[in-house]
C-alpha cells in the first residue's frame, strides 16, 4: 500500500513510471488480451468435450472477437470518465471469474457465455496502454507506450504455444484455469502500484464521449491517418499469420500444431525490438520511423514469398514483418495520444476499431487468395495491404509539410 502512496506523489509531480511498474503494465495487458486468442488451437478439445460439431465449435473464437470489438467501442472511453483504477481492477477480478466460468463449464451455454464476457473485458489491456501514457512523464510516453504495447503483441504471439503446451499436460480447462491464477496474482499486483487519487480527464457524460469518438478523428487529419494506417497494417499482419497454417500443414512441411506455433517466438522478437519506435517518438522521430517501418513492411514479402522454397528466408521475413508492424503501431499511439492528452482513452478505443478492421479484412481475404493462387497470391496480397501504407503515410506527410509551410509563410 506504501508503494501506491508513492506511486501517487511520483505521478502527480511528473516523474513518471519506473522501469518495474511498467514491465508489470507490460505482463498485465500481455495476460489480459492472451486469454481471447487461447482458444484457436483447442477448438478440437473443446468440441470433443461438449460434442460440438466442426461447424459450431469456430462460434468460439467468434465470440471472443465481438466481445473484444464490443469492449473497445463501450468500455475503454470510461477510462476518461472514471478512475482508471478502480476500472482496470475491476476487469481483472471480473476476468478471473470468467476464466473460472469457462474452465469448470458443463453446458455449451456457460461456456459460450464465458467466453464473450471475456473478449469484452479483455480491453484492458488497452486502458492500460492509455493509463501507461497518462501516468508517464512526457518525455518517456512513447517509451512506456511502446512497452506496454510489446506486452500485448507478446501475449498474443505467445497465447497459441502455451495454450498448447497446457493443454497437452493437463486438458484444454487447466489452460483457463491457470490463466485466472495468475490473473488473480496479476490484479494483486496492480492494486499496489495504480495511484488512487488520479481524477479522471473529462467531466462529459457518457453518451457524450461515445459520441465524440468518431468526430475526434473525422475533425483531425493526422489522427484520421494513423487509423487508416492502423487499418492497413493490420490488414498485412493478419494476412500473413491467418494464411501460414495452410502452407505449413500441407506436404512438403506437414508442420504440426506446435512446429507452427514456433514461428510466434520468431515473431515475438521482432515485437519486442520495436518498443524502440517509441523512444524515437518521444525524440521527435516518429515521421520517419513510421515511414522507415512501412518502406521495412513492404520489403519483408519478399522473403515470405520464398516460402515453397525457403524456410530461413521465411523465418527472416517474419521477424521483418512484426517489427515493422509493431513499430509503425507503436508510433501510432504516441502520435495520437499526443494530440489530446484529454481523451487518451477515447483515442485508443477508436484507433482499436480501425485495428479490429484491418485484421478481419487480412483473415477473409487471405484465406481467399490462398484458395485462388496459392501463397504467392497471398504474398501479393499481403504486399499491397503493405504499398497502400506507404502510400496513406506519404500522402498525409506530404499535406502535413504543405500546411507547416504556409503557417511559416502565413507567420512571416
Amino acid at each position: 500500500m506504501q508503494h501506491g502512496n508513492q506511486a501517487t506523489r511520483a505521478y502527480g509531480t511528473g516523474q513518471g513510471l519506473s522501469g518495474l511498474d511498467t514491465l508489470i503494465f507490460a505482463v498485465a495487458a500481455g495476460l489480459s488480451v492472451a486469454n481471447i486468442y487461447y482458444a484457436q488451437p483447442l477448438l478440437g478439445s473443446m468440441a470433443k468435450s461438449f460434442g460440438i460439431s466442426p461447424a459450431s465449435v469456430g462460434l468460439v473464437v467468434t465470440l471472443t472477437q465481438i466481445g473484444y470489438a464490443l469492449g473497445l467501442i463501450f468500455i475503454v472511453p470510461l477510462g476518461d470518465l472514471i478512475n482508471r483504477r478502480r476500472l482496470v481492477v475491476g476487469q481483472g477480478a471480473l476476468s478471473v471469474v470468467a476464466l473460472v466460468a469457462v474452465g469448470m463449464a458443463r453446458t455449451e451455454v456457460v461456456l459460450f457465455a464465458g467466453l464473450a464476457a471475456m473478449g469484452v473485458l479483455a480491453v484492458v489491456a488497452q486502458i492500460l496502454v492509455a493509463f501507461a501514457a497518462t501516468l508517464a512523464a512526457p518525455g518517456e510516453r512513447g517509451k512506456a507506450v511502446g512497452a506496454v504495447t510489446g506486452g500485448i503483441v507478446v501475449g498474443i504471439l505467445a497465447a497459441r504455444l502455451v495454450a498448447g503446451v497446457l493443454a497437452d499436460l493437463g486438458g484444454w480447462r487447466a489452460v483457463y484455469l491457470t490463466s485466472s491464477i495468475l490473473t488473480a496474482g496479476m490484479v494483486g499486483l496492480l492494486m499496489r502500484i495504480l495511484p488512487r487519487q488520479l481524477p479522471p480527464e473529462s467531466s462529459d457524460s457518457y453518451a457524450a464521449v461515445l459520441r465524440s469518438i468518431p468526430l475526434l478523428f473525422l475533425r483531425d487529419r493526422i489522427l484520421l491517418a494513423r487509423g487508416f494506417l492502423a487499418l492497413l497494417i493490420f490488414a498485412s499482419f493478419s494476412t500473413f499469420w491467418t494464411a501460414l497454417a495452410l502452407p505449413l500443414s500441407a506436404p512438403p512441411f506437414s508442420c504440426s500444431h506446435s512446429q507452427i506455433g514456433l514461428f510466434g517466438l520468431v515473431g515475438m522478437a521482432g515485437a519486442i525490438a520495436a518498443t524502440g519506435a517509441g523512444r524515437l517518438a518521444d525524440r521527435g522521430f516518429g515521421q520517419w520511423t513510421t515511414g522507415l517501418s512501412l518502406a521495412l513492411l513492404l520489403a519483408s514479402w519478399a522473403p515470405i514469398a520464398m516460402l515453397p522454397t525457403s524456410l530461413p528466408l521465411l523465418v527472416t521475413g517474419v521477424a521483418l514483418l512484426d517489427l515493422a508492424v509493431q513499430s509503425v503501431h507503436v508510433t501510432n499511439q504516441s502520435v495520437i495520444f499526443n494530440r489530446r492528452p484529454e481523451a487518451r482513452s477515447r483515442l485508443v478505443g477508436g484507433y482499436m476499431v480501425f485495428y479490429s478492421i484491418g485484421s478481419a479484412v487480412g483473415a477473409i481475404t487471405s484465406t481467399m487468395a490462398y484458395a485462388q493462387a496459392g501463397w504467392s497470391g497471398v504474398s501479393m496480397l499481403g504486399a499491397v495491404f503493405s504499398a497502400a501504407a506507404l502510400l496513406v503515410w506519404a500522402v498525409a506527410s506530404g499535406l502535413q509539410a504543405s500546411r507547416d509551410g504556409l503557417i511559416c509563410a502565413d507567420g512571416g
